[in-house]
């Protein structure tokens, strides 16, 4: 192919490159990816056909250990397009043995929730049975003895790759029941839900824990032999703090752009409603019933496990088949409301936050916004749980003169993707300046 075929091809499937030197070009199928026989084998044996354009364009940069940000709308495939080459990585290592397992896991993953780090150790597995490789999970809940159990399991049989939650990763770092000695591949998958302030004190405190540096130098030819971390890390969205963590972490990484980054997938409708708190109830009832729950899925929105609960009993007492899910339900109840879900044994999801990242739910018509996030990133996310995997879906969110500190960022994002702006939110004064800038005539002349 030409330069020319290469852009257009580039322009067709909306990747974007930013940043970095000798950018790889990205696989147009499988057996363009250099993968290696065994890997394109389990591949086949996994079912996955067709790469997306996340998989095209940062699996060969990840072959070449090259530091990548992966920014992809949600649902297009990053978990395969960070685990293969992860693979591939340590296919090229001794095999762990009794005489090094004690030293950690030669690759690891963190996620932000429990639920997001099973379903990548699931994907992973995948592939890795096949290969022989180890994996394993280290998530929280379960209190202190289970901090004990996790860390005499991975003294007993060690793995290649850890997939972790920071804050239980931490517990065990400091208990000593871990070292990352021979670590030299991570993966932050939905970075942008880890940079809170009690998250990225966890993250950085994982990484710090890593000695294997990560300053290579600017130029690729210097590398020589030294052992170096190859540190990736896969968002939906950039915020500054994202930004951040990366200057400290990476270096000369290639930003891959997957379509616009931040903004929610063209699949999705989204239908933004200005309510009185009264109203809502009434409208959510007859957006489920013209939904046809049983035949369809939908998953509604509240701020706070208080509100979730009386949602699914106010929607129980009329009928639907409902389950839960937040923060305060243990792990096994959490699991037992996302298989009903997944299931169709439950019509409908009442959720958190908990259930806007990562958490992977198949065919979501509708997602209703019962109460509005506090931020544009939290609501591109929520609205993200439908209109995956090429399906379309509907999003629909009751806002009200309560929520100010998200119209301006809602409104740009309403007209950037064609939505309908409602007109109460389009001449809102709140909606015409970011939060927090600060607008003065200039002084007069004297």
């Amino acid at each position: 192919m030409t330069e020319r075929d290469w852009r257009v091809f580039r322009d067709r499937f909306e990747i974007s490159y930013k940043g970095g030197s000798r950018v790889a070009r990205p696989m147009r199928k499988w057996s363009e990816s250099n993968l290696g026989a065994e890997l394109l084998r389990a591949v086949e044996k996994a079912g996955y056909r067709d790469p997306s354009p996340i998989q095209m364009a940062a699996i060969p940069l990840g072959l070449h250990q090259r530091d990548v940000i992966g920014v992809a709308e949600t649902g297009s495939g990053k978990t395969v397009a960070f685990v293969l080459p992860m693979l591939s990585y340590i296919t090229r290592l001794p095999p762990m043995t009794e005489q090094n397992k004690d030293q950690g896991p030669y690759a690891l993953v963190l996620a932000p929730t429990r639920e997001l780090a099973q379903q990548i150790e699931a994907e992973t597995m995948k592939l890795a049975t096949y290969l022989g490789i180890q994996v394993m999970s280290i998530v929280g809940g379960g209190g202190e003895s289970t901090v004990h159990e996790q860390g005499a399991a991975l003294a007993k049989q060690g793995c290649e790759i850890m997939i972790a939650t920071p804050g239980r990763l931490r517990d065990l770092l400091d208990s000593r029941y871990v070292v990352l000695n021979q670590c030299n591949y991570v993966v932050l998958d939905e970075a942008d839900r880890m940079v809170d302030s009690t998250f990225e004190q966890q993250v950085v405190g994982v990484l710090d824990a890593i000695p294997s540096s990560n300053l290579k130098p600017e130029n690729e030819e210097l590398y020589e032999k030294r052992v170096y971390r190859t540190t990736v890390m896969f968002s939906a969205t950039m915020p500054p703090v994202v930004e951040r963590l990366a200057r400290k972490y990476l270096r000369n990484p290639v930003v891959v752009t997957i379509g616009a980054a931040g903004m929610a997938t063209d699949l999705v409708t989204q239908n933004v409603v200005m309510v009185k708190e009264s109203e809502k109830m009434t409208r959510l009832l007859k957006i489920l019933r013209d939904l046809g729950v049983g035949k369809n899925k939908a998953i509604v929105f509240c701020n706070t496990r208080n509100a979730v609960d009386k949602r699914a009993r106010d929607l129980d007492e009329a009928g639907f088949r409902v389950t839960t899910l937040h923060g305060g339900k243990s792990q096994e109840q959490r699991e037992i409301s996302l298989d009903g879900f997944r299931n169709r044994r439950f019509g409908v999801l009442v959720a958190t936050d908990l259930a806007a990242r990562g958490i992977d739910v198949p065919d979501v018509a509708h997602v209703i916004n019962f109460e509005m996030p506090g931020s544009i990133e939290s609501y591109t996310h929520r609205i993200g749980r439908t209109g995956r995997a090429g399906k379309k879906g509907v999003a629909t969110s009751f806002l009200t003169l309560q929520d100010t500190d998200i119209f301006f960022h809602l409104k740009q994002m309403l007209v950037q993707s064609n939505s309908p702006v409602p007109p109460e939110l389009a001449q809102h004064k709140a909606a015409k300046s970011e939060p927090g800038s600060f607008h003065s005539s200039p002084p007069r002349r004297k």
